[in-house]
């Protein structure tokens, strides 16, 4: 077993990426598709004895029942607990034993799993995610101990205030659609899932229409299309395609709280983002990496924490999903200083919406942006992963090669333009769980929304 794991570690620490040609390539991305029509992403590299699949099936969260949130997730940790013949016990040992990674997550769009393998037992670790796929044992005594697992994290997660921020933001801006559901599920909805229910959302899930694959490492395009067949070839063809609408963006412009006894007041600010196909995306990813992206260099940092002290860090993000697009800012504060920080994040909203950015910001976040790309692509498994989520997002395959060039294209008029667009400081909704001081709330929760358990009739 040693052997196995310093062997894994070894190819880990010294997988260098295999590059293209040309010199301005990161990547040879290979597009390939199977026998059976599966569309593959592939990066072949024989530099380590390692190879990374990371796979995904649209649906997500609209496959879990709307009174039941959760199966997504339970099924998720499941999967890997025992499959056609083999035990859990037995299914574990095979993936211990021989160095073999699997894991699965639902997510908000889709069901993910990844797959991490030395080249030698690559045969062995398709065969156990086949199985995984195809046929879940879904054992009551593993749904069981899963369900308690899971409803000792749900409980963990509900005294940490950085979670409780998150839940808030998400069930009230995201309230009436599927994005409001838990994840996780509930302590009630967890009670109440049944293996039925797991079946049922397997089944709803997994078909090969749905179906994003991308693989890394050392595996030819013969290898990759007949391993990827003889792990999907077997599921439906199609499933109906997930239903979805526009999430709505609620409480525009309101400040909401979930009252906490704690010292610090947790903090998530934000407001309509961009889309990803939109031909403003990286304008507006250079912007939001001067506001708040960019750690210490960032305007916010700078403002609420290095002259002011007011917050230990500050970030911003772009988000993007199927139905919605956000731009948040998310920080925590002494509970009197909450009020002084939340008018400054307004401040500096406003100032970079009116102002845009400097020539120097602009240059210094292209320098980085186009040079820290290869740093998130020192693995297969990072490359499996970026790819999939390139995939996800209806880009080409050579995208990758394309990014530094679409990044160094943008002008800084772009950037004020699409900030003017973007920033609208009057529209944040912000979410507060804590104590603030001096804070006057338009809205006030005794609960985080999708936690509460209902109350039994008498």
């Amino acid at each position: 077993m040693r052997h196995f794991v310093f062997a894994l570690f070894l190819a880990i620490a010294f997988f260098r990426p295999s590059f293209a040609a040309a010199g301005d390539k990161i990547l040879d991305v290979q597009k390939l598709k199977t026998p059976a029509g599966i569309e593959v992403w592939l990066v072949e590299d024989k530099t380590v004895p390692v190879i990374s699949m990371t796979f995904s099936f649209d649906g997500g969260l609209v496959y879990d029942p709307a009174d039941k949130p959760g199966v997504g997730r339970l099924a998720s940790i499941l999967l890997d607990e025992g499959a056609d013949q083999m035990t859990s016990q037995e299914f574990q040992s095979q993936l211990s034993n021989n160095a073999i990674q699997m894991s699965f997550s639902s997510g908000r769009d889709a069901f993910h799993g990844q797959l991490k393998t030395l080249k030698s037992n690559e045969v062995l670790a398709f065969d156990l995610l086949r199985l995984a796929l195809n046929k879940p044992r879904f054992d009551a005594d593993a749904i069981e101990r899963m369900r308690n697992a899971n409803i000792s994290q749900i409980k963990d997660d509900m005294g940490d205030p950085g979670w409780l921020v998150a839940r808030t933001y998400n069930g009230m801006v995201f309230e009436g659609h599927a994005y409001a559901q838990p994840g996780f599920g509930n302590l009630d909805s967890m009670q109440r899932i049944t293996r039925k229910d797991l079946v049922n959302f397997v089944h709803a899930q997994f078909a090969r229409n749905v179906l994003k694959v991308a693989l890394a490492g050392d595996i030819t395009k013969e290898e990759a299309a007949k391993a990827v067949d003889d792990i999907f070839g077997a599921l439906p063809d199609k499933t109906g395609e997930a239903a979805g609408v526009e999430a709505p963006l609620n409480y525009a412009g309101k400040t909401i709280l979930l009252p906490l006894d704690a010292p610090q007041t947790y903090i998530s600010a934000g407001e309509a983002g961009i889309k990803r196909d939109d031909k403003d995306w990286h304008a507006a990813v250079i912007m939001n990496y001067i506001l708040g992206g960019s750690g210490f260099d960032a305007r916010l940092m700078k403002e609420i924490r290095e002259k002011r002290g007011l917050t230990y860090g500050i970030y911003s993000n772009l988000t993007n999903m199927k139905h919605a697009d956000l731009l948040q800012a998310n920080m925590s504060a002494s509970n009197e200083k909450v009020a002084e920080a939340l008018k400054l994040l307004k401040q500096e909203w406003a100032k970079m919406a009116k102002d845009g950015p400097t020539d120097q910001e602009v240059q210094d976040a292209k320098s980085y942006l186009t040079g820290s790309l290869l740093l998130e692509l020192t693995s297969t498994d990072d490359i499996s992963e970026t790819l999939n989520g390139l995939q996800r997002d209806g880009l080409d395959f050579d995208y990758i090669n394309q990014r530094n060039a679409a990044i160094n294209a943008v002008s800084v008029s772009d950037i004020k333009r699409v900030a003017a667009k973007l920033l609208k400081p009057e529209n944040l909704t912000v979410v507060l769980v804590g104590q603030p001081a001096n804070v006057t709330a338009d809205i006030m929760l005794d609960h985080a929304p999708g936690t509460a358990v209902p109350e039994k009739k008498q």
